[in-house]
């Protein structure tokens, strides 16, 4: 059975309900940016992996992180003091919502042995909606 469609009927299809859908799927099925900003990835090198682990460990139970990734054996060329310095250290890469962010760092900056610790946020511009989503159900606003 052969339906005749019009120009006018299959364009108001089209725009009512086939392009809807497709930039819905777009959205929320793949990488999106729903929440751009919403939430941060913030790294702080640590002197070792029992820093980190102390750390990263208050960070999740205080709801401050939702997430703490501890990445031994960086090295971190840096100038202190009028020297410079070599040193092996650890990465956390720390998930968290952005609004959480200065809270994060006093509470990363009251328990790190150095004197001037390295905290640093970025927003996630783009990411996958259902982490993002879980981001969000784990650290509050």
């Amino acid at each position: 059975m052969l339906i005749s469609l019009n120009r006018k009927t299959v364009l108001t299809f089209y725009l009512s309900i086939v392009r809807p859908c497709f930039v819905y799927s777009q959205t929320n099925m793949s990488s999106g940016s729903i929440d751009s900003d919403k939430y941060s990835v913030v790294y702080v090198t640590v002197p070792n992996d029992e820093v980190g682990r102390t750390i990263g460990h208050g960070l999740v139970k205080n709801k401050l992180a939702a997430c703490v990734n501890s990445i031994p054996g960086i090295t971190s060329i840096y100038e202190w003091k009028n020297e410079i310095n070599e040193d092996k250290e650890t990465l956390l890469m720390i998930k968290t919502r952005t609004s959480q962010v200065d809270k994060l760092t006093e509470y990363v900056r009251s328990n790190h042995p150095y004197e001037v610790c390295e905290v640093i946020s970025v927003p996630i511009k783009n990411g996958n909606p259902p982490y993002l989503k879980w981001i969000g159900d784990i650290v509050p606003e």
